[in-house]
């Protein structure tokens, strides 16, 4: 089953002879449960592609429906709700609130849709992300690799559908990139996510079930990873 599918999906910056078309008409369907990495040299149009597909951003035409949800023709009120209950984010700079615990970031999420927490489900995330005996520090009072934990913990808090993840890895070196990513794509498999993540690191695409590959706005390969 498809939890995602763009349809002519592009999108353009500025007008006639200075018009940049930073992505060129996309047709992508990502089933449920896989893990799709999206690579291509800078400027390729990977985080124009991942910002439309997460509704970060509008497109100039075309559509993306997640679990059968248009969710460009919705209005800002709605994408942002539908954002919360249905979708994960984790960036590179880990976007942690400084003065909350990481306890209270993993929750945070969920008290702001005002959602009962399942606190069994979360006391899970912190103990498979490792953070047991972090969740009462503060974010400052860490290493960035327990930051990009906490922040994988708190995209997995609403038991969202689908996880967008921007270079989660860019900004930690190559002990704590292995670790965090052997954990996010074993929590992902243990909470059947749907996860797609832009990276620029060969050896990361390649623990991908398919790897997309962009160039100047358009997709020039799109290929299953055999294990």
């Amino acid at each position: 089953m498809e939890i995602l599918k763009t349809e002519y999906l592009q999108k353009t910056y500025g007008f006639g002879e200075a018009a940049v078309k930073a992505l060129k008409p996309t047709d992508i369907g990502i089933k449920e449960g896989e893990f799709t990495a999206i690579i291509g040299p800078s400027g390729s149009g990977k985080s124009t592609l991942l910002h439309l597909l997460a509704g970060l951003d509008k497109p100039s035409a075309g559509h993306v429906r997640i679990d059968g949800h248009d969710i460009h023709e919705m209005s800002e009120k709605e994408l942002s709700r539908f954002r919360r209950r249905n979708i994960g984010f984790i960036f590179q700079f880990f976007n942690l609130i400084p003065i909350l615990t990481i306890e209270e970031n993993i929750k945070l999420p969920l008290l702001m849709d005002g959602k009962k927490i399942d606190e069994q489900y979360i006391h899970e995330l912190i103990k498979t992300l490792g953070l047991e005996d972090r969740k009462k520090h503060l974010p400052g009072e860490i290493s960035g690799g327990q930051q990009q934990r906490a922040s994988i913990a708190r995209a997995l808090a609403t038991k969202p559908k689908i996880i967008f993840a921007d270079e989660p890895t860019g900004n930690l070196d190559t002990k704590n990139s292995q670790e965090v990513l052997e954990l996010l794509t074993m929590s992902i498999k243990k909470y059947n996510q749907t996860l797609v993540m832009i990276t620029h690191d060969p050896k990361i695409a390649s623990l991908a079930d398919r790897i997309i590959t962009l160039r100047d706005g358009e997709i020039v390969d799109d290929k299953r990873v055999t294990a």
